[in-house]
């Protein structure tokens, strides 16, 4: 399980999307000076989706064996979290005068980045297994 590159591109967007339960996605600054954190769980919206994404993240991690649904589900996520990132993006937009946004922001993205390269690699596993499977098969009916 560990030794493939895609379960620690894995392993790496999982705890990034993981981390956004507890981190905030931006500060208003009050009247008096006063910082106010918004967390990601306080928005519903941004709740719903990380957990979405999580999840699929958490599954895709443990289903080494089944390589298929491993890369459809890191497909999945990744198409999640570039929905995320264009959320958080048009919400920065519209109140970019108002709240400060965290450097978490970028999570989302960063995520996306990584679980398109597992779903990479994990076809090119794939691929080769494939291969493997048809060089075996026709080396079998030669003898």
């Amino acid at each position: 399980m560990w030794q493939r590159i895609q379960t620690l591109y894995l392993a790496i967007a999982t705890i990034l999307t993981c981390s956004l339960f507890f981190s905030k996605v931006a500060t208003i600054v009050g009247p008096e000076g006063e910082d106010i954190a918004i967390m990601y769980y306080e928005k519903l919206p941004y709740l719903l989706f990380i957990i979405m994404v999580s999840a699929a993240n958490a599954i895709s991690l443990i289903s080494f064996k089944a390589r298929n649904i491993q890369m459809r589900l890191s497909v999945i996520s990744a198409l999640l979290l570039i929905a995320f990132q264009i959320w958080l993006g048009v919400d920065f937009l519209a109140n970019r005068k108002d709240l400060i946004f965290s450097y978490t922001a970028v999570f989302p993205l960063t995520a996306a980045i990584l679980d398109m390269l597992a779903a990479r690699n994990i076809f090119l596993d794939e691929a080769m297994v494939q291969a493997a499977s048809r060089l075996r098969a026709s080396r079998k009916s030669r003898h």
